[in-house]
């Protein structure tokens, strides 16, 4: 076997060699493993060459040390021992100028030890061999260099997403072809070192390995010291596989709850995939520090207080994922724990305070829907969009798409998707930041733009020279024989803010344009009105606004 002493180095299959169209290889006794590693080429006529071999070489020799003559008896048996003590990982034997073929004993002495016999032609050199191994290396070790590039821009990239750990790991699976998964303990008054029973899966992505692999893999996490600690075992899968099975610590010394561990099961590791376990490991140690999940304790807080009837403004600062937001800081409490009613006036339990209550700033409501086939792991689409969007407040349900965010910031359009943008609005008129999306999506959808935003009312204009209360009634009386009749009323307001486009109409509305023609006939009878006159077109719409 391979001493201890092979550096780390990105070895060449011996596969790889023997399928060479220049060097013409050919192996013809000893072990087939197709994947047995070269890491070195040696040249060596010696008749002991256990001192100058380090371990993992093809040892390539012409047989000069034995004249054919002298091969008889048992010297190639203890040549191909001494060779196999020496770690080599092949022997390459030269046919000429000593031997016209390979010696008979010899392939039978490999055949008897296991030791890969290689048969190198007359035409081909050993420095063509040594060339060849060295160029493949090489070739190995640029392609081992970037994918650890791509894999640590890749895990930088998931880390920096508004659902981190999930994405993370899913990054790393990939990279490795395996299963990861994050352990933590049950409760906060795990033990220090609690049995394999108590570390519990918190998230994990990839093709989950046997029963008996994850059980393993959990036992190996529960054995882990607080901090940075590792361990390492080996199991077997559904398919009789053999999986390598690791466990790293997360964090600094912390208490019992915080301990947090990486597993990884994959059937393969090598030195770049070790190091990108590495980064994944630094990057889930700096996402899983307490100041994070505080984060998202506060803004499960603000669901659970907005399921129990509170008023959005109230909470709404505890949504900020943007720090520094005037009024939306995330650490101040605004009431009692979680659950408890809301007291008027007061902010947390400091009684009176004269700072503006949390939620004043301003929220921006996206409405969306998806184009095409949506994709089928929901979780990398939410994260995808809530990355792009610059918010984690994304509600993505089908090919539906509704998110909340923050502040004033530009929304821009998204791959796939058909976007209506409200205008901002604070936190206590989402339900028309809401609507005004929702009437931006449809007209998105009808003009085939990927978005389509809701301005802010415009200050003076025609509307404006007319009294409030006398344009509602005005316009509810014009529109009164519609009463009772929602879809023709939505139509009509539809139909005249596509200019009359049957075809966009239809789009907006989800129905056959003939369906269009037939509601638009209907309301121009029941209003009694010539819809195709353009002063009767701008009083309806002038009455739909009021109304």
């Amino acid at each position: 076997m391979m001493n201890d002493r092979v550096p780390p180095t990105a070895p060449v299959p011996l596969s790889t060699l023997l399928s060479h169209p220049a060097l013409g290889l050919r192996q013809v006794a000893g072990g087939r493993e197709a994947d047995t590693p070269v890491y070195f080429v040696h040249t060596s006529e010696m008749e002991d060459p256990v001192p100058y071999l380090l371990g993992g070489e093809l040892l390539l020799s012409a047989g000069v040390h034995c004249p054919e003559a002298a091969g008889a008896g048992t010297y190639w048996d203890r040549y191909v021992a001494r060779t196999v003590q020496a770690g080599a990982a092949a022997l390459g034997f030269g046919i000429a100028p000593v031997h016209d073929t390979v010696p008979r004993a010899l392939a039978e002495a490999c055949d008897r030890h296991g030791l890969p016999l290689v048969e190198v032609p007359r035409q081909t050199t050993f420095t063509a061999v040594a060339s060849a191994v060295w160029d493949v290396m090489a070739e190995r070790r640029h392609h081992e260099l970037r994918s650890l590039t791509e894999a640590q821009q890749s895990l930088a990239t998931a880390a920096a997403r508004p659902h981190p750990v999930p994405a993370v790991l899913r990054q790393l699976s990939q990279h490795l072809g395996g299963w990861t998964v994050l352990y933590g303990p049950v409760g906060p008054d795990a033990p220090a070192a609690p049995a394999a029973a108590d570390c519990a899966e918190l998230a994990a992505a990839g093709p989950r390995p046997s029963r008996d692999a994850r059980k393993a893999l959990g036992a190996l996490a529960a054995r882990l010291r607080s901090g940075p600690s590792s361990a390492a075992g080996r199991a077997t899968g559904a398919a009789g596989e053999e999986l390598l099975l690791t466990a790293y610590g997360l964090g600094g010394p912390a208490g019992p709850e915080d301990r947090l561990a990486l597993g990884v099961c994959a059937p393969r590791r090598d030195g770049a995939d070790g190091a990108i376990v590495g980064v994944a490991v630094v990057l889930l140690s700096l996402l899983t520090a307490r100041r994070v999940v505080g984060a998202e304790a506060e803004r499960t807080s603000a669901l659970v207080r907005l399921m129990l009837g509170a008023e959005p403004a109230r909470v709404a600062g505890l949504l900020s994922p943007l720090p520094g937001q005037p009024g939306q800081s995330g650490t101040r409490r605004q009431s009692g724990e979680p659950g408890q009613p809301e007291r008027p006036g007061t902010l947390g339990q400091s009684g009176a305070s004269s700072e503006p209550p949390l939620g004043g700033a301003l929220w921006t409501v996206v409405h969306g829907r998806r184009r095409g086939r949506g994709r089928d792991d929901g979780l990398l689409a939410t994260a995808a969009l809530a990355a792009g969007l610059g918010t984690p407040l994304v509600d993505l349900d089908g090919d539906a798409l509704s998110a909340l965010v923050p502040g004033e910031a530009e929304v821009r359009a998204q791959p796939g998707w058909t976007l209506g943008v409200g205008a901002p609005v604070p936190a206590a008129e989402l339900t028309r930041g809401g609507a005004d999306a929702a009437r931006a999506l449809r007209r998105a959808v009808a003009e085939r733009v990927p978005l389509v935003r809701s301005g802010p009312p415009r200050a003076g204009g025609v509307g404006s020279l007319v009294d409030p209360a006398e344009a509602g009634a005005h316009g509810r009386a014009l529109l009164a024989p519609l009463e009772g009749a929602p879809a023709l009323l939505e139509t009509l307001r539809v139909w005249l803010s596509l200019h009359g486009s049957w075809d966009r109409t239809a789009v907006a509305l989800e129905v056959h344009r003939n369906t269009v023609r037939q509601r638009i006939a209907r309301a121009g009878a029941l209003l009694d009105v010539d819809l195709g006159d353009a002063d009767v077109r701008m009083e309806l719409w002038f009455a739909l606004k009021w109304a």
